[in-house]
Formats: C-alpha cells, sequence, structure tokens
C-alpha cells in the first residue's frame, strides 16, 4: 500500500531552481533511501513533505488524498515526523515530559502524570526498552536522543517517518541498534523516508532507493536488484565534460600538513601543497572539508597534529600567525563570516589590510582608495562606487571583494571554501579564471568545492574527505566523477 506520494513536485529560491519536477513515493512497512549529491534537492523535497516549504506546483498525498502545504500542522496531523540527525530534545526536561511536549494529558488543566508515564512506557518500550523516564534530555546519548524522538512520533501515531542523516554522530553499535529498531517499524507497517550519504548503510537497511540529481528525479530501484556501481552512476552527472589538460607546472612543497586530529571532526589528516598547484578538497556536506581549512587557518583548534608552512610549524589556533606566514581565507559563509553588512565596499576591501592602511592605529582613507580602486581594476568588480554599501552588490562582486582583500597582501597560500557558492554564471567564469592565474602566478590555492564540475575543472590533485577522515587522493590525470562520489560515499579507503 502506498502511504506517500509527491507528485511533478517543481520549487525554486530566488529563481534558482531546486527541484524540478521531482517524484518519490513510500509504501507502508518499507525502508526508502532518498539519495544524490551535495544541491541534488534532498533537503528541500523533506521540508516539502514537513510542512516548512510550499512547492511552487506539484502534490504530496497521504493515503491518496493531498494534504496542505506549507503548514507543519498539517504534515504533523497527516502522520509524517521528522528524525533529524541531532536530536532536537529539551535538555532539562524528562524523557517523559520530551515524548509529551505540549501533548500532556489532563482533565480542568491538571496534567495527569500517571497517564503521562503510561503512554511513554508504551511507546519507549517499542524502541529503547528499560530506559529511566526521568532521565532528563541533556543526559541522554545522541542515540538515544534520537530513539525518544521515535518514540514520541510513535505515541503521536506517526506512520510515515523520514530520518535525515541519523546515523552521523553514532557509534556502529548504536547504528546497529537504530537499524534494529528500524527493522522492528518496519515489519508494524510504518513506512520509512532514511536519507544518508553512506551507500554501506543504503545496502543494509533500504528496500528501495531514489536518486536525485540537481533537483531532478533520475530514478527508482529496488536494492537487490543494483550495486554501488550502479547508484554512483545515477548520482553523477554524466553531462560533465572530461577533464581537459592543464599546463601547470607546481613547485616546492609550501603546505604541510601532519596528522591533524580533532574529536569527533577530523581524523589524522595528513598532506601537503606544492606553490602553484590547485588542491580540492571534494566530499558531501559534512564530511570534514570546511572544518579542516579552519583549523589550517587557526580559526578553529584541534586536539594534535601540526601545520608547516616552509617547514616552519605554524602556531595553532592563531589566525595572525597564519596570516603573516602569507595565507589568506576566503569563508564558505560570504554574509555571516566574510563582509561586514555596515561598511562600504572600500571598507570591506581593506578589513584584513588594517596593519597596512592604519599602521599607528588611524586609519589612512587615501591607502584603502588606492587598494580599493586597484583590487575593483583587476577584479572587474562592478559597483556604483567604492561607497557604496557592501550589501548593494550582487553575490558575485561581493565574492570578488572577498578574495581581493587577500590578494591586496598578495598571500603564498589562498584557502577558498565554496568561492562559487551562490553567485552567477558569469561571475563564476570570472573566479574560475581567477584560481587559474593565481595558481599560475605561483599561488598554493586550497580548493573546497561541492561541484563536481568546478573539482573537475580547476584541480590539479583532489583529496575526497568523509567523516573527517581522507579517503581517496586523485590526480588530474585519475579524476572521474564516478571515483570521486565513490570514494565520498563508501568505506575504501586509497591513502
Amino acid at each position: 500500500m502506498t502511504l506517500l506520494q509527491a507528485n511533478n513536485v517543481h520549487k525554486r529560491f530566488h529563481g534558482a531552481v531546486a527541484l524540478d519536477g521531482v517524484h518519490f513515493e513510500l509504501k507502508a512497512g518499507e525502508v526508502h533511501a532518498l539519495l544524490g549529491a551535495n544541491g541534488a534537492g534532498k533537503s528541500t523535497l523533506i521540508k516539502i513533505i514537513s510542512g516548512y516549504h510550499a512547492p511552487d506546483s506539484g502534490e504530496i498525498l497521504i493515503n491518496g488524498t493531498g494534504i496542505r502545504t506549507n503548514d507543519p500542522a498539517a504534515s504533523h496531523a497527516a502522520g509524517i515526523a521528522t528524525i533529524h540527525q541531532e536530536h532536537n530534545l529539551v535538555p532539562h526536561m524528562s524523557v517523559i515530559d520530551n515524548v509529551m511536549l505540549g501533548r500532556w494529558p489532563g482533565r480542568y488543566g491538571v496534567v495527569s502524570d500517571e497517564a503521562c508515564r503510561k503512554k511513554v512506557e508504551e511507546a519507549v518500550s517499542r524502541v529503547v526498552p528499560g530506559l529511566d523516564l526521568d532521565l532528563l534530555g541533556h543526559q541522554l546519548t545522541p542515540a538515544e536522543g534520537q530513539l525518544i524522538e521515535i518514540a514520541r512520533a510513535l505515541s503521536e501515531d506517526a506512520r510515515v517517518l523520514i530520518m535525515d542523516e541519523p546515523t552521523t554522530s553514532l557509534s556502529p553499535r548504536e547504528v546497529d541498534r537504530l537499524f534494529q529498531v528500524m527493522r522492528e517499524l518496519k515489519n508494524q507497517g510504518i513506512g520509512i523516508i532514511f536519507v544518508s550519504h553512506w551507500l554501506e548503510e543504503i545496502f543494509e537497511i533500504c528496500d528501495r532507493v531514489t536518486v536525485f540529481r540537481d533537483g531532478r528525479y533520475v530514478g527508482t530501484e529496488q536494492i537487490k536488484e543494483i550495486n554501488e556501481n550502479i547508484l554512483v552512476r545515477m548520482m553523477v552527472n554524466t553531462d560533465v565534460p572530461e577533464v581537459p589538460p592543464v599546463k601547470r607546472m607546481p613547485g616546492k612543497e609550501i603546505l604541510t600538513v601532519n596528522n591533524l586530529s580533532k574529536q569527533g571532526v577530523l581524523q589524522n589528516v595528513s598532506f601537503s601543497l606544492r606553490e602553484g598547484e590547485i588542491l580540492t578538497l571534494a566530499g558531501l556536506v559534512g564530511a570534514g572539508r570546511t572544518e579542516l581549512v579552519r583549523c589550517i587557518f587557526g580559526i578553529d583548534p584541534y586536539d594534535s597534529g601540526e601545520v608547516m608552512i616552509n617547514r616552519k610549524r605554524i602556531k595553532r589556533n592563531s589566525p595572525a600567525a597564519a596570516v603573516k606566514a602569507g595565507v589568506g581565507f576566503v569563508p564558505e559563509d560570504r554574509k555571516g563570516q566574510g563582509l561586514v553588512g555596515l561598511l562600504t565596499v572600500r571598507e570591506n576591501f581593506t578589513l584584513s589590510l588594517l596593519d597596512l592602511v592604519a599602521p599607528a592605529g588611524m586609519i589612512h582613507k587615501n591607502h584603502e582608495i588606492d587598494i580599493s580602486n586597484e583590487q575593483s581594476a583587476a577584479l572587474k568588480v562592478k559597483a556604483a562606487s567604492i561607497e557604496s554599501n557592501i550589501m548593494t552588490l550582487s553575490g558575485g562582486n561581493q565574492q570578488k571583494v572577498i578574495i581581493g582583500r587577500w590578494l591586496a597582501r598578495k598571500p603564498s597560500i589562498l584557502i577558498l571554501d565554496e568561492p562559487t557558492k551562490g553567485v552567477d554564471v558569469g561571475a563564476k567564469a570570472e573566479i574560475h579564471r581567477l584560481i587559474g592565474e593565481l595558481a599560475e602566478s605561483g599561488v598554493a590555492v586550497l580548493l573546497v568545492t561541492s561541484e563536481m564540475p568546478e573539482v573537475l575543472l580547476l584541480s590539479d590533485r583532489v583529496l575526497v574527505m568523509r567523516e573527517g577522515k581522507l579517503t581517496g587522493h586523485l590526480k588530474r590525470s585519475e579524476l572521474s566523477p564516478e571515483r570521486i562520489i565513490k570514494y565520498a560515499t563508501t568505506e575504501e579507503v586509497t591513502i
């Protein structure tokens, strides 16, 4: 029996296509994987099913009846519950109160503790029997927290469970327990939508898999009829062009990372970067790429290991030390971490140059103007004036300002975290050209990108990450979408 259907669902955000006529079907008593690389549209569909977004067109049906979209209460009433990768329990409430949150039984405004405990015991016994119901939310392990969220959904008679990367923070033993619970729920006729980046989990727990790519529906397959290679090919854009030849000749080793580790985030990461080389960190969301480059630049602390530039160890947790050593950093969150929205284009250009434009504590505005005009011309920044507010610029031009800020320091190493995220096609091409020119001039570029064409177009080498460790090392001659996706989604390790 079909529990849920998403039919011909379209969704745009600010003109960008997130979903382009996708389909999805969930049957009672099955675990159905929703799979796709970064930007495939999985999260958007989940939010539409959960009532947090309205589709531009299309419909969501439960047991053949359409439900009201853009209304979480309507989805909830229809029996849909979402279990996120990090549980959302109230830390200082008991298990009983967390399960019954907002639904405490009683009469005349007086809560019946006995009725609460009885209802919670019934729900919790289905997923984690024997758990102390008086424990507080913050006393539970991540696995217990997720199981309590499942118990809450069961207490509300949920028939559709959406599990969005639920195993991310769980140990192998906890994952086994979660999968055991999922099998039991499946046997009770509950339908489960399972989102995971890890292919081995999909083959272990799922009955069917639907693949999205670039916001489009690719296909649905029975798990027992396919293998990992077929899934990888479904996820990869077959229209990605072949890797073009490159004439760059990287120079000496300039950056060395040795056994960098941070509990729960990075595991013994080691690699090197040479002058005039573009080294790309590839992987899926949550692989640890951003965390790694933030540690290298000194924004985030790490537990052990070392970062060396020109064979000299750089002080940890010190961006100032990294800048002094010749490192520039363009963050992923342009508006939150790269720009000051109340300042002008000129002032944003020189944010990382205060030691140069204000050597005695007093800003030399003429020096700021010279630097801003020079970088604006070099990068072709489109702005009414360098005195315009930075937020009046397009996303691509804002990104150029951040890059230009670092180029004015003439860095020997430039870290770029998703440098073309949220920019238009024209700006993206200009940024690609700039990255290539920087490498040709001898700058060592450490690039983080989730866009497969960008990986293939720009990279001299690619390091693939998964769960905080390096799983693949590919030379340019070895690059292919299939290899990158396979290293990002399976346990196979080549380094």
